[in-house]
């Protein structure tokens, strides 16, 4: 049964993201009357018992005001300067406007190995579900006091994707400084035509995403729609909607303008799920039409099947798998080094231990620790 969009109050567990260009204006700081209608909106769902947790962008926004940096790009340590001051006025706010409807705020701030290695994942899933049961909404920014560019997510719609599948969420909404998703970049094509509904994130949806559209945010359409993917392939609705307006998610309600993407009608289980949002696949193997069609039968990827592979993985390590056109499919667990699977790339598995010298798994990827992340192709 394809499933269709419901009323906001309709959710159990809600994951808002908010840009910042919503939450902060360059010369006058925090949209102070925006976030308090925003807090009366997150309260009316609270109230109708939906659980909401807030992923909110602004912190540097905010502490580059206060600092007085320039309106230049910043050098990474000014960045985490107005990071470390920005963060404290964010959480600040949040808790303000939050309290004033007898809401607790808790405030959580996460680096990208807190998502991508195994133990801090499932450390840090504990800590939001806690928050949760004890009826706090849990607000949430990645560390850029600490973050690099080497080790750091870089957008907040993505993070926001990976707060939403690791907590069980039912619906992620996107505010932003657009309404949704259009054929193409509506500020430069006047024949962009607007799409309301998204039943699956195909190559040509994908194909539909522009760049940042403003310069207090580092994400864009593509980061949205890479959201998307992880969102929905875990089984997670997700609607993206202006924020602008005063009391935003009252108006989604009330059949404001919006995309909704509809969730995958097989979401995958909690280990697939932190398979699938991984973010820096440690490498990639490429492979063939035959395995193409085997990995959508539900079967495991064999090494006869991999045309090529490159990366610095271990066994163990999470790999993107792509097709012969180099588009991703699939994300898993290899159960080789890189140097063993190049090796054996394109072998049956009866002859890994001839080439190897010692007996190996028949799979390069187990169909167990595997999950599919595009949709079936047409034909």
């Amino acid at each position: 049964m394809t499933a269709r969009r419901k009323p906001l109050s309709a959710h159990k567990r809600i994951v808002i993201k908010i840009g910042s260009a919503l939450l902060v204006d360059r010369a006058a700081g925090l949209k102070a009357g925006w976030l308090e209608a925003l807090c009366a909106d997150i309260s009316r769902l609270r109230e109708s018992g939906a659980e909401v947790l807030v992923v909110s962008s602004g912190a540097i926004a905010m502490g580059r005001t206060v600092l007085g940096l320039p309106a230049t790009a910043l050098k990474l340590e000014e960045s985490q300067a107005a990071a470390a001051v920005g963060q404290i006025a964010l959480a600040q706010a949040w808790a303000a406007n939050l309290s004033r409807h007898s809401i607790v705020a808790g405030q959580i701030l996460l680096t990208l190995s807190d998502t991508e290695e195994r133990r801090r994942y499932l450390n840090a899933r504990a800590t939001i579900a806690e928050l949760l049961r004890r009826g706090a909404v849990p607000v949430i920014n990645e560390n850029d006091t600490v973050a690099t560019t080497e080790i750091r997510y870089g957008d907040n719609d993505r993070l926001a994707a990976r707060v939403a599948t690791m907590t069980g969420a039912d619906l992620l909404i996107l505010l932003s400084d657009i309404d949704g998703l259009y054929t193409a970049p509506p500020a430069t094509n006047p024949d962009a035509e607007f799409l309301s509904e998204i039943p699956a994130i195909t190559p040509e949806i994908e194909a539909m995403a522009g760049g940042a559209g403003s310069e207090l945010s580092r994400g864009g359409m593509k980061t949205k729609i890479d959201a998307g993917r992880i969102a929905t392939g875990a089984g997670c609705a997700m609607i993206i909607a202006s924020g602008k307006p005063d009391h935003p998610l009252s108006l989604i309600d009330e059949g404001g303008r919006s995309s909704w993407f509809a969730p995958s009608g097989s979401p995958v289980t909690a280990r697939k799920t932190w398979i699938a949002g991984q973010l820096e696949p440690a490498g990639r193997l490429v492979i063939d039409a035959g395995a193409e069609r085997a990995l959508h039968a539900g079967k495991s990827l064999l090494p006869a099947g991999v045309t090529s592979c490159d990366g610095a993985f271990h066994r163990g390590d999470t790999v993107a798998v792509l097709d012969a056109s180099g588009r991703e499919i699939a994300r898993g667990i290899c159960g080789y080094d890189i140097e063993e699977a190049r090796r054996i790339t394109g072998r049956k598995s009866t002859e890994i231990e001839t080439v190897l010298g010692y007996p190996g798994r028949a799979a390069m990827i187990h169909r167990d620790d595997l999950v599919l992340t595009a949709p079936r192709p047409r034909g």
